[in-house]
């Protein structure tokens, strides 16, 4: 099994995204579109950071 990864690539539009890839190759998230590769670099940095302790909220719970 290869290790999880961090993507970046070009969409059609010309930005830069991310995608995150699991052990298996299976996409488990993407990023949005970036007009610098800096900019989504970061932008995979705050998902390393953040993810670890964000909590779930499920909005299609009834409240």
């Amino acid at each position: 099994m290869k290790e999880p990864r961090f993507e970046i690539f070009k969409d059609k539009n010309n930005e830069y995204r991310f995608r995150l890839l699991a052990p298996n190759g299976e996409i488990i998230a993407t990023g949005e579109g970036y007009s610098t590769k800096s900019n989504c670099k970061d932008g995979i940095n705050n998902v390393k950071e953040y993810a670890p302790i964000a909590q779930i909220k499920d909005l299609t719970e009834a409240t």
